[in-house]
Formats: structure tokens, sequence, C-alpha cells
């Protein structure tokens, strides 16, 4: 295992500072995915005014933004309106292995991604976000009815994201050979793979202790909205 796991605690900041940093907007203390790429900000780990002030500036009067981490306590002229208990999870031994299946996708399958998104509600997704790394799909019919991809790259790490399978072709283990292809193309890059979930999605959360991932953080995913003036 990495023995950078302490990137692991502001995952954004440490992705938009490192691997992702040609995708990074700034404004002082404060770096966010474009957002057409992806809703997150990151702030350092103990924020002060200055740096929620940099994030204020960046997102734009009444802008949101989403945070993820250790909870953080924004001033009173921002608007807290979702926070979302998650667990985030690490590679304990998953078993990685391709997937014959599987067909990479691109940015011309965005809009049956968005489409399959929308089905099933694994989180975020942009219409630029598969710029973000390798995004993996199956097809049944022509039609593409499950796909996981790489969102954000914090150093030593892989995050795997989208993970979503259409209902009508669930209990297949689409999603599962998806994440093992993702997880052996991680590896052979010689980085680790980590995943988050909301934590009330237990019936993932326990697919994915089956597979040979644990539990390593608890962050909280907090949308924000900056002040209006």
């Amino acid at each position: 295992m990495s023995n950078g796991m302490g990137q692991l605690d502001n995952p954004v900041w440490h992705s938009l500072n490192g691997a992702h940093a040609r995708f990074a907007e700034r404004s002082g203390e404060a770096v966010r995915y474009a957002p057409s790429l992806s809703p997150f900000l990151a702030l350092p780990a103990e924020p002060d005014a200055g740096a929620w002030r940099d994030a204020a500036k960046l997102v734009g009067p009444g802008g949101f933004m989403v945070i993820t981490g250790p909870v953080r306590t924004a001033p009173p002229a921002w608007h807290a309106f979702e926070a979302l208990p998650g667990v985030q999870m690490v590679d304990d031994g998953v078993t990685g292995a391709p997937e014959p299946e599987a067909v990479a996708l691109t940015a011309a399958d965005v809009p049956e991604m968005r489409e399959l998104v929308k089905r099933t509600q694994p989180g975020p997704f942009e219409d630029r976000t598969v710029e973000l790394g390798t995004y993996l799909g199956i097809r049944s019919g022509g039609e593409l009815v499950a796909m996981a991809g790489e969102r954000m790259r914090p150093q030593g790490w892989t995050e795997i994201s989208a993970v979503c399978t259409d209902p009508a072709h669930r209990g297949r283990g689409l999603a599962s050979r998806l994440v093992r292809a993702l997880v052996a193309s991680i590896r052979g890059r010689d980085e680790q793979p980590f995943l988050h979930a909301v934590a009330t999605n237990t019936g993932a959360i326990a697919l994915y202790e089956r597979m040979g991932f644990r539990i390593h953080n608890r962050p909280m995913f907090q949308a924000l909205q900056a002040p209006s003036a």
C-alpha cells in the first residue's frame, strides 16, 4: 500500500495540486475543478477567513461548490444546503482483472453516459468529466448499460467513480467487472485505487467490502453556496 495515505484526507486538494493541475481554477488558497468537469472545490486542511474569501471569489456571488473531507464550518454568510456523510474505501486485496466486454468511453459517448447517470444517480457527472481519466462501459444490444471510471488523482492514488448499472441489467456483476478492470489498470501504473460512497448506500459498501476494499475515512460531502454579495 502507498505510504501517501495522508493524500486521501484532502483528495481534491492533492489532485488539483498534482496530477490534475491542468484542470484547476485557482484563487489564492482555493482551488477547484472547472465546473464542466466536476463541482468539487478544495481548501487547505484548516481554512482561515482568507481561504473562505478566496473560495467565494472563485465561485462568484451566490455560486455553488462541493467540498469533501473533514467537516468544515463555513462563515455565517455562506449557505450550507446539504451535508452527506460518506465513506472512503481503499484497495485491501481486490482482485484486478481485464474485462473483455469493456469498451473505452470517450467524449462521443457523453450523452449516453449522462443518461445512464440520470437513471442511476451514482454522483456528479458533468459534460467533461470523461476527460479526468479512463472510463469503461459495457453495452448490451448497442446500449450503454454499465460504466465506471477514474476521477480524482492524488499522488499515488486514483479514485474509481461513476460506478453504475442500468436497473434492467443489474444482478449480472457488470459494475464489479468494470471496477476490477480499472483496479488492474490503476495498479499497472503503480498507483492504488480508492473510491467514495454515500454512507447510507450500505448495499454498495458491502459489495465493495466483499471485493476487497476497506473503509479508510468517513468524510463529509458538503454542498455550499457562497454569499450573494
